[in-house]
């Protein structure tokens, strides 16, 4: 194992590659370790990062700013080489930048986890316009699969809605089946608003937490199943709403066209909730033309 330490009279720092080439830490305590995905390697006995941000000093592979003094190219990593190109000071400032580095980014992670939550969409909430008209923070973390459940269209005690003219979504468990949807990232400020839309305090839809699979891995999902279903096809504005927001973040082709072949009431009324889309996407397609003929 390729160990070095940074240390000065206050501070030191330990890193090493683990067996996978990852750079663990021991802090200045000593008492908290990270291991994070930066690919390094032990060049002339001291560190080398692949990250392309660094401009590295050609003989010792260390950061320029910090190489102070030549190398020998056979340097042994018996006893800490930096000791030999690094004076206390910049020792000491490098350890704490590189403690703060990591410390700071699991930080983050944790703030941001503590402040959002993930919303698996399945229905009209497919099409960022429609779930931002009310949810201005979600943004797409990504598209997932529930497994043994089916995409299905009713309205809560056969009571039609007056937004769309029809059934709406929801979801059943069917063993055996799958529904394609989107992950959305979104603040827990907006999660009244988006129980609202689904209309929880009326008792039309439940909030359930649900695993959904994407690449490899499983998420777990805040999403909306609605009670006291009976079965009702939508209007054909509200399942083009769906069908535009699965073509927006590339669900799978098949699944689309399983959409596609949905039948509809074949209502031809306004729906004002379309035309809003309409402007919002068109006023959309409006800023990107202008922006790219700049």
């Amino acid at each position: 194992m390729q160990v070095c330490v940074l240390q000065s009279t206050s501070m030191a720092l330990c890193c090493w590659l683990n067996t996978r080439g990852k750079l663990c830490i021991v802090s200045v305590n000593r008492a908290q370790w990270r291991c994070k995905g930066i690919n390094m390697r032990m060049v002339c006995g001291c560190w080398k990062a692949s990250s392309s941000f660094l401009s590295l000093c050609s003989s010792c592979s260390l950061p320029s700013a910090l190489c102070s003094s030549k190398h020998s190219a056979g340097a042994q990593l018996s006893s800490p080489p930096f000791h030999r190109c690094l004076t206390p000071l910049t020792i000491c400032l490098t350890s704490a930048f590189v403690v703060l580095l990591f410390l700071q980014t699991g930080t983050d992670d944790n703030m941001e986890n503590n402040h959002t939550f993930l919303y698996f969409a399945y229905g009209s909430n497919l099409l960022k316009e429609r779930l931002q008209l009310k949810n201005p923070s979600a943004t797409v973390h990504c598209v997932a699969r529930l497994k043994d459940y089916k995409l299905v269209f009713g309205n809560h005690k056969g009571l039609s809605s007056d937004r769309w003219h029809g059934g709406v979504a929801t979801i059943e468990h069917s063993p055996g089946d799958e529904v394609w949807g989107v992950v959305w990232r979104m603040n827990m400020s907006d999660l009244e608003s988006l129980d609202s839309q689904e209309n929880v305090t009326l008792g039309a839809y439940s909030p359930v937490e649900l695993s959904v699979k994407t690449k490899g891995q499983e998420l777990n999902c805040r999403t909306y199943i609605m009670n006291s279903c009976v079965y009702a096809p939508p209007s054909p504005q509200y399942l083009q709403v769906i069908v535009m927001g699965a073509e927006q973040n590339g669900l799978p082709k098949d699944y689309q066209e399983k959409l596609r072949a949905v039948k509809t009431n074949m209502y031809e009324g306004p729906l004002p909730m379309m035309a809003e889309l309409e402007r919002i996407r068109r006023r959309a397609k409006e800023r990107a033309k202008h922006r790219s003929d700049a």
